[in-house]
């Protein structure tokens, strides 16, 4: 998929130019517009197509899972039914369990025989939760990286519907919060729900996390009214401590007639300040078929960022995918070798991967293409890019002033030639100058393209 947002470059001496946005020495990525002024001639934005890689001899599935990489081991939460259950099958049902998965390479699963709770008449299972409605419907951990100190929770969890939706399950009255030491063993922080309103749902993956930018815990959850009808959609709230959320704020990301839900969001591992979500689709005039769209959000945002409407993840050749709701990733894009991150399908059991920063590029084919960056405030010495170019490609690199003016010495001109494919690569100008000079000081950059794709930048 690619897009266009114009052509030309920064017209100097005109309009006032507008405020810098500071990005200091952090990592950015295209998967907004928010550093784009102009693109011009054969340069796009791309959404780029995880890749679907070969099924593991033991891999993971379960609905509304959660898969976290905590700097030592993988590990995937996700529900199963107990083989046992005959009952209705309701949302929050005695046969829903949380199962529990670990990994070292995030490639092949183990499925460790905890003993904790006795599922169909034996207690060598993995859960981490069973006969406790209607929590193992929608039980979704994460991993805060709360450092402050005196807490004794490594991890904490939401689960919880309500009782508006139809469902019949006991508690169903909003989310409640859970923590735990080890991701194993956890307990409820508070005797009743935290986030409840009569207008929620609650009833799919709602998902949180402990955000660095924004210094709270953030959550984003399923809802139903937009300003196109009654929607599957998503609202945000935060807190402070887990336990008390703000008023929760619509979202809306939705086209008219589209349902949204499940949207995984999070922050993205080499760029906190980003977060990437991975919602379904949802088409209950389709046989209630169902697919993968992308989306972004800066921290701290009103809105996600949707240059792209169309599926990020197809359903594609396997006619199971294309049944009721067979199409869920889970929630956790995460890193599983140097060059490569890791998505999950959580039905299918397949694993998708991108290259790191891979989600969008600025792409230019045989016809080259320019991006100029809109007005920006860096730290550090060296800029660092991304990319990756054919043996015919080239990336050139120009600095400029805030209102387009070329920078003496980091001109196009003077800019190497770059070739290659480098997930970190330190643009170099004639005569050994560097941007160090211009740090704390509004410039643009002006990044030259044939045959290849910057993918992201950031200076050092």
């Amino acid at each position: 998929m690619d897009r266009s947002a114009g052509s030309g470059s920064p017209s100097v001496g005109g309009s006032a130019a507008p405020p810098p946005v500071p990005i200091g020495t952090r990592l950015e990525l295209f998967v907004d517009d928010l550093l784009v002024d102009r693109l011009a001639g054969g340069a796009t934005l791309r959404l780029h197509e995880p890749q679907p890689q070969p099924l593991a001899a033991s891999p993971v599935r379960g609905a509304y899972m959660s898969v976290l990489y905590d700097g030592e081991r993988y590990r995937a939460y996700y529900r199963q039914y107990a083989a046992s259950y005959s009952g209705p099958l309701v949302d929050g049902n005695r046969g829903e369990t949380t199962r529990y998965a670990e990994s070292i390479d995030g490639h092949e699963w183990v499925f460790p025989d905890l003993g904790l709770f006795a599922v169909d008449g034996a207690r060598h299972n993995n859960a981490i939760l069973a006969d406790s409605p209607p929590f193992s419907h929608n039980f979704a951990p994460c991993v805060p990286q709360d450092a402050r100190p005196g807490s004794p929770f490594r991890f904490r969890a939401l689960a919880g519907i309500h009782p508006g939706s139809g469902h019949a399950a006991p508690a169903a009255d909003g989310l409640h919060a859970f923590a735990s030491t080890d991701g194993i063993h956890w307990e409820p922080l508070a005797p009743g729900p935290v986030v409840t309103h009569a207008q929620f749902a609650f009833d799919s993956q709602n998902v949180s996390f402990w955000s660095d930018v924004e210094q709270c815990y953030v959550c984003y959850f399923r809802t139903w009214q937009t300003r196109h009808g009654r929607l599957r959609t998503v609202s945000r709230t935060t807190s402070s401590d887990y336990l008390h959320w703000t008023e929760p704020v619509a979202l809306e990301p939705n086209l008219p007639g589209e349902h949204l839900y499940v949207t995984g969001t999070h922050p993205y591992f080499r760029a906190p300040h980003l977060y990437v979500a991975t919602p379904t689709r949802f088409h209950p005039e389709r046989g209630d078929s169902t697919d993968i769209l992308f989306m972004a959000m800066r921290a701290g945002a009103a809105q996600y960022s949707r240059l792209f409407t169309e599926a990020f993840i197809r359903p594609g050749l396997d006619p199971e995918r294309w049944g009721n709701r067979a199409n869920y990733v889970a929630c956790g894009i995460v890193p599983t070798a140097p060059a490569e991150m890791s998505l999950y399908h959580s039905h299918s059991g397949v694993r998708y991967t991108l290259r790191l920063d891979g989600f969008v590029s600025v792409h230019a084919g045989s016809v080259s293409g320019e991006l100029c960056t809109q007005p920006l405030v860096f730290a550090g010495g060296d800029l660092v890019v991304n990319y990756s170019t054919s043996a015919a490609g080239s990336l050139r690199v120009e600095l400029q002033d805030a209102v387009g003016r070329p920078l003496p010495g980091l001109t196009l001109a003077d800019s190497e030639c770059i070739v290659g494919d480098h997930l970190e690569r330190v643009v170099h100008w004639r005569d050994g100058l560097r941007p160090a000079a211009h740090a704390g000081q509004p410039v643009r950059l002006r990044f030259a393209l044939c045959e290849g794709d910057l993918y992201s930048f950031r200076f050092r």
